[in-house]
């Protein structure tokens, strides 16, 4: 699979109401955006895929990510069958191992050896009958270890929040061919006020994941930025401004060598879809 230009990755479009969900989906594709993204922290994944795959017609519906510790690999096959031979190949498969804190929280020590748990991961989708085509299929990755993974055994790599200069670094140990598709919050203000206060606490939320704080210590952040949540880290993660100014940013990724970036927009509501700023943008980048 290809995938190129700008998407939407998207909470609204997987835990919202369905009937909006498909509604913003079309209007996602009319408006230019090549490819929309949802997340998976339980409940039936497919069928949300389904809804917004029978909604469009070219658009790609991607997960971000799959949670490899939630389903067993022979029904994600057959889902992936079942998805493909009624939409065309228009669904990527994003997978990831998740996160320790949140796997370990109802069945402690079960998140061991990530690297070796995706692999295996990998190698019981490449079992099945029908298999789950290595080139429909991209890992989240961070480090260098699982964008190496990405490289040999999938399309390329998921990485989310991340800077421009992870994506440069991430292109450098994916080499040419293997996709890139990294994820950019962004939030629609001039106002520095109030960008922090729309994205200080959802990005906190993450910095006390291992993995991402351990990502952003290795791209040179200090502990002191990662435990304050620094003005100098959450400008660096979270483009904000006015549409030029998340356009400059998606840009910064695509010269670092992104295939495709995919805007996660934060509003002062996260359960409501943001679509008027999804519309701003894709008139500012017409």
């Amino acid at each position: 699979m290809q995938l190129s230009g700008v998407g939407v990755w998207s909470s609204q479009l997987r835990y919202g109401d369905p009937a909006e969900a498909a509604d913003a989906a079309a209007e996602l594709e009319e408006l230019g955006y090549t490819a929309v993204w949802v997340p998976d922290v339980g409940g039936p994944v497919f069928d949300a895929v389904d809804n917004l795959l029978r909604a469009t017609e070219r658009i790609v519906v991607a997960t971000g990510i799959l949670n490899l510790w939630m389903h067993e690999p022979a029904e994600v096959a057959a889902s992936y069958a079942s998805l493909t031979r009624a939409h065309g190949e228009r669904f990527l498969m994003g997978i990831g191992v998740s996160h320790a804190p949140l796997i370990d929280a109802g069945d402690p020590g079960r998140y061991r050896k990530p690297l070796a748990a995706t692999a295996s991961y990998l190698d019981a989708l490449d079992s099945v009958d029908p298999p789950v085509p290595a080139g429909a299929r991209v890992l989240a990755a961070l480090g260098p270890k699982m964008l190496r993974l990405s490289a040999t055994r999938a399309g390329g790599a998921h990485p989310y929040l991340v800077t421009p200069q992870h994506t440069a670094s991430a292109r450098a140990a994916l080499g040419d061919g293997p996709l890139l598709l990294p994820e950019q919050t962004v939030i629609l203000t001039t106002d520095a006020a109030e960008a922090r206060a729309i994205g200080t606490e959802w990005l906190r939320s993450y910095l006390q994941l291992p993995n991402y704080a351990n990502n952003l210590l290795r791209s040179g952040f200090t502990q002191e930025d990662v435990d304050s949540v620094s003005d100098r880290l959450f400008d660096a993660i979270i483009a904000w401004g006015d549409e030029a100014a998340i356009l400059r940013r998606v840009s910064e990724h695509r010269v670092a060598g992104a295939d495709h970036v995919c805007i996660q927009v934060l509003d002062t509501d996260p359960q409501a879809f943001p679509r008027e700023q999804w519309r701003r943008i894709a008139a500012a980048s017409a």
